[in-house]
């Protein structure tokens, strides 16, 4: 699909302004994130519930509320009284597809570590220390801290790998990111410098696009995506997450409808 920058652009704002709304978000473990004035708990829940988002969205729902109920409200709390022999039997039960409770106990420790030595996670995003805008050293950071913690298995992708760390970059999009549906947190890092959470549905949406011709959503087609996107709103690449994935997520918002609006040479997003 071919359409001009500024016409996709046009598209692309009413789709934003009609969908990026708080009532598109259940189901969608960032729903959990709002339950968290505080963003020292907010980031935690954050990485958590990001984390175990693959696979059925019902089922993932369950299972983050499973975890942050395990911790009660008081989040930071939790993480800084934790030691693995006193969590042990929070999580002994716990298990969702691949994770298990000792990953999660890995998780919460290393969590723990990073708090200890940079007071909180966003401190472990203060940017490129080459002076960029490469945010894998934060993830890689967090990532090494959970390891030394005992290991998280696949809870956290490794960001020096071919992978896209979809769940990562969902997570960065939510901290970073702010407005009605992204609450935010951590202003010192800039929405320029985040990448396209790739899933399912957006590598669909890249490919109407154009934006990318990979074959699987890797890194690589994670940056294309995200290249595209940077070309139609350089300020914030990510803006448009959100409301395009509602498409073929959401009852009634199907993505053939999404892919016969972006084609129409009208732009009437209430018809959709």
């Amino acid at each position: 699909m071919k359409i001009g920058t500024q016409k996709l652009r046009t598209k692309l704002d009413q789709l934003y302004s009609a969908y990026n709304r708080k009532a598109y978000v259940d189901p969608d473990p960032l729903l959990f994130l709002y339950n968290y004035p505080d963003v020292r708990d907010r980031e935690i829940a954050g990485i958590i519930a990001s984390s175990l988002a693959y696979g059925r969205v019902t089922m993932i729902m369950q299972a983050v509320s499973t975890v942050l109920e395990k911790m009660g409200p008081d989040l930071r709390a939790f993480v800084m009284n934790a030691d693995p022999e006193n969590i042990a039997g929070v999580f002994q039960n716990f298990k969702y597809r691949f994770a298990t409770g000792d990953h999660l106990i890995a998780l919460i420790m290393g969590l723990q570590a990073i708090i200890t030595d940079y007071g909180s996670l966003g401190g472990c995003f203060s940017g490129d220390p080459a002076g960029g805008a490469d945010l894998s050293y934060g993830l890689t950071r967090i990532r090494t801290q959970v390891i030394q913690a005992g290991g998280s298995g696949h809870l956290l992708a490794d960001p020096e790998k071919m992978s896209a760390c979809k769940r990562s970059h969902l997570f960065l999009r939510w901290m970073i990111r702010k407005d009605q549906v992204d609450p935010g947190g951590w202003p010192h890092i800039p929405a320029t410098a985040l990448t396209c959470p790739v899933d399912a549905h957006m590598f669909k949406i890249g490919h109407m696009l154009g934006f990318t011709k990979r074959r699987n959503a890797d890194r690589i087609c994670a940056d294309q995506i995200t290249e595209g996107f940077r070309r139609i709103n350089p300020d914030d690449p990510v803006k448009y997450d959100f409301c395009l994935t509602r498409f073929g997520i959401r009852d009634g918002l199907d993505m053939s409808e999404l892919e016969r609006f972006l084609k129409d040479d009208t732009d009437h997003v209430s018809r959709i």
